[in-house]
C-alpha cells in the first residue's frame, strides 16, 4: 500500500512524491510497467482502476471477454498496416470523441443496438453534423465486423436498424458562379498565395496534392504535371507529414492549360526572390515567404479574408476544386476525362459531389431547347 506525505494510506499502487504529485502504477500482464501521474488523487485512482481492469479484460485469448477499449487498440493497430494515416486518424478521433464514452468500457460481447444507437443520438443532440455521424458509424460498424468476422461476437450490433441519418444537414459545397470567380480572383491580385489559388482553377488539385507538388513533376514541354504525393502539417506533432494520394486513381496527370504554365512560371521567379529556403524544401513549387510549404489552414484563412473584402460568402480551398470541376463541365470535357484529371476512382463521385450546374449553364440549355418547346 502506497502513502501520501503524511503517512496516510492511498491504496495499492498509489504513493506522492516529495513535490505533491501522485503517481500510481502496476505491472501488466505483459511484464511492461505503466503509471500515471497527476496532482489529483481522484484521477491517479481513477486511472489505476480503468488500467487494471483493462488490463485483465485484454487477452486476445479470451477475446469473448474483452473490452472495446482494448478491441479498438488492437483493432487499430491493424488498421496502422493496412490503411492510409488520414484514415486511422479518422476512426480514431471518432472513437476517442464519440464511439468510447458510450461503449468503451463495456465487454465487447455485451455491445448491443440500442448502446450503438446512443452514440449517434448523443451525437444529434450535441450538434454534430449529419456527415460526421455517418463517419462514426463507419469507424464502429468496421470495428464490430472485424471482432465478427474473428468470432468474437456471433453479431454486429451495428445493424441496419441502428439509425445514423441524424445531426444538422452538411453544408453543401457549390461552386463559384463565374461572376462569383471574377469577383474573387479581382480581389486575389496581389495575394500572397494567388499563383495557389488560380492553379488549383486550372488543374483541380486537392489542397494537400498542391502542397506536396515538386518541381521534378512538372513537364514544361509536354505541359503536364504528376501527382505523386500528397503533404499536409500535423498540428498535434508539430510536423510534416507526406504520404500518398487519396487512393489508386489518385496517381495521375494533369495536361496543363497555357495559364498553368504561366503561374508555373511566375511562381518560379517568385522563389528566386526568397532569401533563404533550406534545402528539404528547395524542390517544393508553392512557398510562403520564409522558404517553406504553407500550412493547409493558412490557405483557408487567406480565402476568408479575401472574400471578406469582395464581400461574397466565405469558402474553402476545396470549393476552388469545385469550380474547376464545374467549369470543365461547362466548357464541354466529357465526365470522363474529368473523372481522371480529378482522380476519382468512379465517375458517380465526379457527377455527384464535384459537378454543379450552375443558374448560367440552366439558362443557356433551356435556350438551346427553346424551339423544340414551342409547340401549338
Amino acid at each position: 500500500m502506497g502513502k501520501d506525505l503524511r503517512g496516510k494510506e492511498l491504496g495499492e499502487g498509489i504513493y506522492q512524491q516529495p513535490n505533491g504529485t501522485y503517481c500510481a502504477r502496476f505491472v501488466d500482464k505483459f511484464g511492461k510497467r505503466k503509471s500515471k501521474r497527476s496532482k489529483k488523487l481522484q484521477e491517479v485512482r481513477q486511472w489505476i482502476t480503468d488500467a487494471t481492469y483493462i488490463d485483465e479484460h485484454s487477452d486476445l485469448e479470451q477475446a469473448t471477454n474483452m473490452l472495446v477499449d482494448a478491441w479498438f487498440d488492437y483493432w487499430i493497430d491493424i488498421k496502422k498496416k493496412t490503411v492510409r494515416p488520414n484514415t486511422v486518424r479518422n476512426y480514431s478521433e471518432r472513437y476517442y470523441q464519440n464511439i468510447q464514452k458510450v461503449i468503451g468500457k463495456k465487454l465487447l460481447s455485451e455491445v448491443k443496438p440500442i448502446h450503438c444507437q446512443k452514440i449517434f443520438t448523443n451525437m444529434a443532440e450535441e450538434g454534430y453534423r449529419t456527415s460526421t455521424i455517418y463517419q462514426t458509424r463507419i469507424s464502429l460498424f468496421n470495428m464490430l465486423e472485424f471482432a465478427k468476422e474473428n468470432d468474437v461476437i456471433i453479431n454486429n450490433p451495428c445493424k441496419k436498424s441502428v439509425k445514423s441519418d441524424m445531426g444538422k444537414p452538411s453544408e453543401k459545397k457549390e461552386a463559384l458562379s463565374i461572376d462569383v470567380q471574377k469577383l474573387f480572383l479581382k480581389y486575389a491580385e496581389g495575394n500572397s498565395y494567388e499563383n495557389q489559388f488560380r492553379f488549383i482553377l486550372q488543374t483541380g488539385l486537392r489542397t494537400g496534392e498542391l502542397v506536396g507538388l515538386k518541381w521534378e513533376d512538372i513537364d514544361f514541354e509536354n505541359k503536364t504535371l504528376k501527382v505523386q504525393r500528397t503533404m499536409e502539417y500535423r498540428y498535434s506533432v508539430g510536423t510534416w507529414r507526406v504520404g500518398e494520394p487519396k487512393s489508386k486513381s489518385g496517381y495521375r496527370s494533369i495536361p496543363l492549360t497555357d495559364e498553368a504554365i504561366r503561374i508555373l512560371k511566375v511562381q518560379k521567379e517568385k522563389n528566386k526572390k526568397i532569401k533563404v529556403i533550406s534545402m528539404e524544401w528547395s524542390e517544393q513549387i508553392f512557398l510562403c515567404r520564409k522558404g517553406e510549404p504553407v500550412k493547409n489552414s493558412t490557405y483557408d484563412s487567406a480565402l476568408f479574408k479575401i472574400c471578406d473584402k469582395a464581400e461574397i460568402k466565405r469558402f474553402s480551398m476545396h470549393v476552388l476544386r469545385h469550380t474547376f470541376a464545374t467549369r470543365c463541365i461547362e466548357g464541354g470535357m466529357m465526365p470522363k476525362t474529368l473523372q481522371k484529371i480529378l482522380g476519382h476512382s468512379n465517375i458517380g463521385i465526379t457527377m455527384n459531389l464535384y459537378v454543379h450546374i450552375t443558374e448560367e449553364e440552366k439558362q443557356r440549355e433551356i435556350d438551346l431547347v427553346a424551339c423544340a418547346l414551342n409547340v401549338g
